[in-house]
């Protein structure tokens, strides 16, 4: 049986006396690809947050690693194996993208091995190689998506997490996005993924949570949520 590596209990959150967050419960299991879809202010994204620590809870509880993590900060959650990949991408503009590359693994002092995985990142993406010596700012939409995405694994997270990265990409770098993180999560790698995009995120999940008006309204297999009549017809356009 596979370890527990998230577990989220009755979470709760509220922004100034308006609940976001109504009770939610969901689990994410050592090597699973995990998704949570749902309309636009859904509850999606402050879930996240609240997994990362960056906002306050007003109930429920937060286990990473079989440990609840609600006195912890954002910070001693990355050195733990926790990485997030935001929503908005969170570049940093006036660094290069080695640069950014490099900031992704502020935690590791093994200089040799942070060097080799700053070449898989470049192989991984290209066409980060090709501009590696450009500001972050310089780049596309897609281009900053791939630079956090890489930024991120640069930490070797045991848990990635992935906040709406389709969002505003052209059709090809949505396709690139989700590749690589199909080769990702094969090569072992637990991903939470936040999407609008129900259809590529359903077809890539092992298990996927459908969430509306702050509430887990349908969990299952994410082949058998594709398929599922009510999904298609609240979140396929069908």
């Amino acid at each position: 049986m596979a370890q527990s590596l998230l577990k989220v209990k009755g979470l709760k959150v509220a922004y100034g006396g308006i609940e976001a967050v109504k009770g939610v419960d969901l689990e994410v299991l050592e090597g699973e690809l995990v998704s949570l879809i749902g309309s636009n202010g859904a509850g999606k994204s402050t879930t996240m947050k609240a997994i990362t620590r960056t906002l306050v809870i007003q109930a429920g509880d937060i286990e990473y690693l079989g440990q609840s993590i609600l006195s912890q900060g954002p910070w001693d959650l990355v050195k733990q194996g926790l990485a997030m990949v935001p929503e908005g991408r969170g570049v940093f503009t006036r660094m290069t993208i080695i640069e950014n590359l490099q900031m992704g693994a502020y935690i590791r002092s093994d200089a040799s091995s942070v060097a080799g995985d700053m070449e898989k990142m470049l192989d991984l993406f290209p066409r980060l190689r090709e501009r590696k010596n450009q500001l972050a700012g310089t780049l596309s939409g897609g281009e900053q998506q791939m630079l956090a995405m890489a930024r991120a694994l640069m930490s070797r997270p045991k848990l990635l997490l992935l906040d709406e990265p389709s969002m505003g990409l052209s059709p090809i770098m949505v396709d690139k996005i989700f590749q690589v993180l199909k080769e990702v999560h094969a090569q072992g790698m637990t991903v939470l993924l936040v999407e609008q995009n129900a259809s590529r995120a359903l077809a890539i999940a092992d298990r996927g949570y459908v969430m509306d008006s702050g509430l887990i309204t349908m969990t299952g297999a994410g082949r058998d949520m594709l398929e599922d009549p009510k999904v298609r017809t609240a979140y396929l356009g069908e």
